[in-house]
C-alpha cells in the first residue's frame, strides 16, 4: 500500500462536487428500507447525480469485505451474519423507487459457502416476484470459482452478470486475494453456464497500466465471452489507499473505447467518471 502522491493533483475534468443536500432524501429512504448501497460504501463520486434522480446500486451480504484490495473504500474485517430479510428489503426498495434497471453487488464473502450465491439468487427472485419486467444486473465477486455457486447465479433470472477484472494482469497486487486468470475463468464459466445472459466486466485506469496491456485485457475478455465493459478513472479514497499514478485524459478513454468496440464488444462506457453500475441501463439498450 502506498502513500498518496501529493505531486499529482486532480485535473479540471475530475472535480465533480458531491452536494450533501442531494443525498439526504435517498439516505433517509435507504435507512428506512434497511438496505445498503455501493454508492455510499465505496464513496462513489457520482452519488449526488444518481441519488438526486432516485437511482442507487444495492450492496448485499453486509458492508464488510473479507479481502483487502488496496484501492477499495469498502470496510474489511470479520463480517456479520447475513440478514435473512435483505432480499425482500432490496426488492421493496426497488419497487418504492420505481427502478426499471437495478444493479446489485456485494462485498466479497470468502467466509460463506458459495460466496453468497444463494443470497444473490434470493434477491433476484424477490425483485422478479414483485415485477418480472424489472431488469436485474448482478456484479459478483469471484466466489472462489465455485462452479455450483456460479451456476446458481447464472440461472438466477438476472439479465446481466458482471465480474470486474479491475486492472491489468501485471498490476494485480492491488487486488489482494484475487487472481487475474481466475477472474477470467469466472467470466468464461458464467457465459458457458448461461449463454442467454449478457456478461460484463469493468476496469479502472490510473494504476500505471500501458495501452498494450489494456488491449490484451480486452482481448482476454472477448475470448471468454464478455459483451460489455466499463472503463473509469481510479480515484484514491484516502491517503491509506493505493496511490493514483496517473489521471488519464478523456481523449484516451475515448481512444480505448473505440479500440475495444473494434474487438467486438457490444458496448463500452469509457470516461473518467464511469463506474461499473453508472448509467447501467445504457448497456442493454444496445442489444
Amino acid at each position: 500500500m502506498h502513500m498518496e502522491n501529493t505531486l499529482i493533483h486532480k485535473p479540471l475534468w475530475l472535480r465533480k462536487k458531491i452536494i450533501l443536500g442531494d443525498l439526504k432524501p435517498m439516505e433517509k429512504l435507504l435507512s428506512q428500507g434497511r438496505v445498503h448501497t455501493i454508492c455510499e460504501e465505496a464513496m462513489c463520486p457520482n452519488i449526488s447525480e444518481c441519488f438526486s434522480q432516485n437511482v442507487a446500486s444495492f450492496m448485499i451480504l453486509g458492508t464488510v469485505c473479507t479481502r483487502a484490495c488496496s484501492f477499495c473504500a469498502v470496510s474489511r474485517g470479520i463480517p456479520l451474519a447475513l440478514n435473512p430479510y435483505e432480499p425482500e428489503n432490496v426488492a421493496n426498495t426497488v419497487q418504492h423507487l420505481g427502478l426499471r434497471h437495478v444493479v446489485i453487488t456485494s462485498s466479497t464473502r470468502d467466509d460463506l459457502s458459495g460466496g453468497g450465491a444463494d443470497h444473490f439468487s434470493k434477491t433476484v427472485r424477490a425483485i422478479k416476484a414483485l415485477d418480472d419486467s424489472i431488469l436485474v444486473e448482478l456484479l459478483i465477486p469471484d466466489m472462489k470459482e465455485n462452479l455450483l455457486a456460479l451456476q446458481q447465479v447464472a440461472v438466477s433470472g438476472a439479465e446481466i452478470i458482471g465480474h470486474n477484472l479491475e486492472t491489468v494482469a501485471r498490476l494485480y497486487h492491488v487486488r489482494k486475494g484475487s487472481d487475474y486468470e481466475r477472474s477470467l475463468r469466472v467470466i468464461g464459466k458464467l457465459h458457458i453456464l448461461n449463454p442467454d445472459i449478457a456478461i460484463k466486466s469493468g476496469i479502472m485506469l490510473g494504476f500505471g497500466e500501458r495501452d498494450d496491456e489494456v488491449f490484451s485485457l480486452m482481448e482476454d475478455l472477448r475470448e471468454v465471452g464478455c459483451h460489455y465493459l466499463s472503463i473509469g478513472q481510479y480515484l484514491s479514497p484516502s491517503h491509506k489507499h493505493e496511490t493514483v499514478v496517473e489521471y488519464v485524459e478523456p481523449k484516451r478513454f475515448e481512444y480505448l473505447r473505440n479500440r475495444g468496440m473494434e474487438m467486438g464488444f457490444s458496448y463500452i462506457k469509457s470516461s473518467p467518471y464511469t463506474r461499473s453500475s453508472y448509467m447501467a441501463h445504457e448497456y442493454l439498450e444496445t442489444r
